[in-house]
């Protein structure tokens, strides 16, 4: 029999535990979900949830506008560690009870979840889950934008919009990691922290940002990393030098506007085709970490399993920390993404069993 109540109340059933999102709701409208723990089929395994997280995707899915979200009710989650718990048939049994990680896009908020045994990626020995966990997407992101898109090298400069967030943080460190000089855009109260890793910071309110980041490399940027969109995204382009490289990957501008949730990708994809077409050397990206999966799915997990393997070993170096904004039991959700939407935060927050 399935149990659905508030997800502020108390959660103390056994078996699965799976946060809903029913509709167009706020924080507050997230629900649990109570039931069986699933039986993986063929190629499958079940992971038990140690760790999930919230990402920007959540905060557009419970608006409605993230571009190819699944309809409502559905249980939001972009990704996962854990440990594998059962496996199905076709499964080498010695996968079981091992750490994994696993990019989802959706189920992740739930205390098992089905996951193809192929999309799964062990996590190392010595990496905590919640560590772990703000590295899977937002690791996964930092370290395909600029090591696949904007093949950054020792020497560059670069632009980070949202340097403090979830995917920013990840990005700065990979990108002092490779020898850039890395300028990242954040509220004041972020500056300091910023500084004390190497990263020169700007205030990302300032009436004339363009102008603070022309001031600091005067010749422009080899590479900008915007998540922002929205009209601030041409000043990203005019920021480049020439065979520099844009790469955009979200539209946080228009997170809380109506109508379309595709026009503000489609605008952007408009923009990128433009401006490669023009004859000055620079070039534009939409980033999309799931692109290419329909077409050719073997080379696509090939690519994440060895892209994540490359961040959990920057961290094991000790060229990435894990920036865990806060912790919180998955029976908080709707606590957790309230607070994410904050913005008064750096990192990611981190859901726990």
């Amino acid at each position: 029999m399935e149990v659905v109540m508030n997800a502020e109340g108390p959660v103390t059933a056994e078996g699965l535990v799976e946060v809903v999102l029913p509709g167009k709701v706020e924080p507050e409208g997230l629900e649990i979900r109570h039931g069986a723990v699933p039986t993986p089929g063929p190629g499958q395994v079940v992971v038990r949830m140690e760790a999930t997280g919230v990402s920007f995707a959540e905060q557009q899915m419970r608006r409605g506008r993230y571009y190819d979200q699944p309809p409502f009710p559905f249980v939001p989650g972009y990704d996962l560690v854990g440990t594998v718990q059962a496996t199905g048939a076709g499964v080498g049994p010695g996968l079981t009870g091992t750490r994994v990680a696993a990019l989802v896009k959706v189920g992740g908020w739930a205390s098992h979840v089905l996951v193809d045994a192929a999309d799964v990626v062990p996590v190392p020995d010595g990496i905590g889950a919640a560590e772990a966990e703000t590295l899977v997407v937002n690791g996964i992101t930092a370290w395909q934008m600029l090591h696949r898109k904007a093949r950054v090298r020792a020497g560059g400069t670069v632009l980070v919009h949202g340097a403090n967030g979830g995917v920013g943080s990840v990005l700065v460190q990979l990108a002092l990691a490779a020898g850039a000089t890395v300028i990242g855009t954040a509220s004041a109260r972020h500056h300091d922290a910023l500084r004390a890793r190497g990263v020169l910071p700007v205030d990302y309110r300032d009436t004339d940002l363009a102008a603070r980041v022309r001031a600091l490399a005067p010749g422009g940027v080899d590479a900008v990393f915007d998540h922002v969109g929205g009209p601030g995204i041409v000043d990203s382009w005019r920021l480049l030098a020439r065979g520099g490289t844009l790469v955009s990957y979200g539209s946080a501008a228009t997170r809380d506007d109506e109508g379309s949730k595709q026009l503000p990708v489609l605008k952007l994809l408009g923009r990128v085709w433009v401006w490669n077409a023009l004859p000055n050397g620079r070039h534009a990206y939409f980033f999309n970490v799931w692109a290419g999966r329909a077409l050719a799915k073997d080379r696509f997990r090939a690519r994440l399993r060895a892209d994540l393997t490359e961040v959990f070993d920057a961290f094991r170096r000790g060229e990435v920390t894990a920036q865990v904004a806060a912790r919180l039991p998955l029976d908080r959700a709707s606590e957790a993404l309230r607070l994410a939407e904050s913005g008064t935060v750096a990192g990611k927050v981190v859901l726990t069993p």
